[in-house]
């Protein structure tokens, strides 16, 4: 039996925009999205937050599981995730067990330690908050506590939130959360799909450090991948192009917007700058369908990842849903 084929599938969506489309088209995309990997049996469907990204309409997560929730039936819906510094943990805890209590047994949380923006973005969320990566323990523990059993005494309690116990998940793209996930007990996803770098360091740490929980008895990892699957390799590699171009914008800080796919790259990037998009892309698995099954199944042995969770950033809507296709066909076998 193949690794691919005993473990669980997932879909990570950031609602892209399109350059000829708009915020509304996105959205109704990212449902759309959820019913199909639904559909396909896909275990869970996150979104991811945002901000201040033209080519990105998932910045207002809970608002978008909120929706995604209510056109779908059994897929676990989650953020993958929400950046604690930018929030109160109240919040957080008001929004999740309001969406918990409205569809029990569907909702989790993922948790990042980034702020995820710039410091002019960073102080339009928090205004007057000082909000900082260096309280993200602090502040899972309190929103662990929010969403926990609720206590005698308890001054502050969040309604809806008190007693749901959404499952919590700590997200990384380096070592601190892997340390600190392992330290609570907590499933962990490691941000592979844009950061692999430190992968294989993020895992070891978090499996060294893992104590059993009241929510774990062992570890769970899951990780990140960049899918990027057609009916060939020649295909996938052109669809690609749109997925290297919006990578490229963000390290000139363009615009976000997908583009087209295009002929070549050559003349579109200087050598260092596909350098840095090969890295960001360093765990995509790009192909047809053989080549990404050698592809998964080498990441899976490498890591033994207990799931794997896909981006796919595609131009044409129907490419996106066709590459999940492949994939639900290659799990299958």
């Amino acid at each position: 039996m193949s690794r691919l084929a005993s473990i669980k599938l997932s879909t990570l969506d950031l609602a892209p925009i399109r350059d000829d489309g708009d915020a509304a088209q996105a959205l109704h995309n990212s449902l759309a999205l959820a019913r199909h990997a639904e559909s396909l049996g896909f275990e869970r469907f996150w979104v991811a937050e945002h901000h201040n990204m033209d080519g990105i309409a998932s910045s207002a997560t809970s608002v978008l599981l909120g929706y995604l929730a209510a056109g779908t039936s059994r897929i676990r819906l989650g953020a993958g995730g929400v950046m604690l510094p930018n929030h109160a943990p109240l919040v957080i805890a008001e929004q999740f067990g309001t969406l918990a209590t409205l569809y029990p047994g569907r909702i989790e949380l993922g948790l990042g330690r980034a702020p995820g923006a710039d410091q002019y973005t960073a102080h339009a969320l928090r205004r007057s908050r000082d909000g900082s990566a260096d309280d993200f323990p602090n502040d899972v523990e309190e929103l662990q506590a929010y969403l926990g059993p609720r206590q005698e005494g308890q001054r502050v309690i969040a309604m809806p939130g008190a007693g749901t116990n959404v499952p919590i998940w700590l997200l990384g793209s380096s070592l601190f959360s892997a340390r600190l996930a392992g330290i609570k007990g907590l499933p962990y996803a490691f941000a592979s799909h844009f950061a692999p770098r430190y992968l294989h360091e993020a895992i070891r740490i978090y499996r060294n450090h893992f104590r059993p929980s009241e929510v774990l008895d062992k570890p769970y990892v899951m990780l990140g991948v960049p899918l990027l699957a057609a009916d060939s390799d020649e295909q996938a590699q052109h669809l690609a192009t749109s997925a290297y171009q919006r990578i490229l914008a963000l390290i000139r800080g363009q615009s976000l917007v997908q583009r087209k796919p295009v002929a070549s790259m050559d003349g579109l990037w200087l050598p260092h700058e596909r350098q840095a998009v090969g890295e960001f892309l360093g765990l995509a698995a790009i192909g047809g369908p053989q080549t990404v099954r050698q592809r998964l199944e080498q990441l899976l042995e490498q890591t033994e990842a207990d799931e794997l969770i896909f981006t796919c950033d595609l131009y044409d809507f129907a490419d996106r849903l066709h590459a999940f296709d492949i994939l639900a066909e290659l799990q299958r076998g």
